[in-house]
């Protein structure tokens, strides 16, 4: 690796960490927490599941899972239904209201962003755009 490389590294690294900040800053009333909201994004993303699942896809233990599930169905933001099949499993999906709460959360980020986009030349946009291609490659894993 040379130095550069990982200059680079640092350099984006840092740049991410502070977009992070940027767009958690969005959610200042928000009724769940990062990992809550992680998991409802999944089961938005890759619908219904056994808790099991959605574990092994957020990359934490079952029992974490667990006690995240718990706190959002308190908070009526998913539904548990029995397995169709294995009796000692259940089903999570989200509730009307957690696909609303995800909605009102990704609306609060898009405009913040969206208004900070408009601030930039269209070189710019298009750089991002590209930049946008290269980070999903490079965050995206082998299934």
């Amino acid at each position: 690796m040379t130095s550069e490389t990982r200059a680079l590294a640092g350099d984006l690294a840092l740049a991410v960490v502070r977009l992070t900040r940027h767009l958690r800053g969005r959610r200042t009333d928000s009724r769940v927490s990062l990992t809550q909201l992680s998991a409802m994004s999944t089961l938005s993303q890759d619908g219904a599941m056994t808790p099991g699942a959605l574990a092994a896809r957020e990359k934490v233990q079952p029992p974490s899972m667990t006690r995240v599930i718990a706190s959002l169905n308190d908070l009526g933001l998913v539904e548990r239904t029995p397995h169709p099949t294995d009796g000692r499993q259940i089903i999570v999906d989200l509730s009307e209201a957690g696909r609303e709460l995800l909605r009102d959360e990704a609306q609060a980020r898009e405009a913040w962003l969206t208004e900070r986009l408009q601030q930039l030349d269209q070189k710019s946009l298009d750089t991002l755009r590209d930049a946008v291609g290269i980070l999903t490659t490079l965050v995206t894993e082998d299934k």
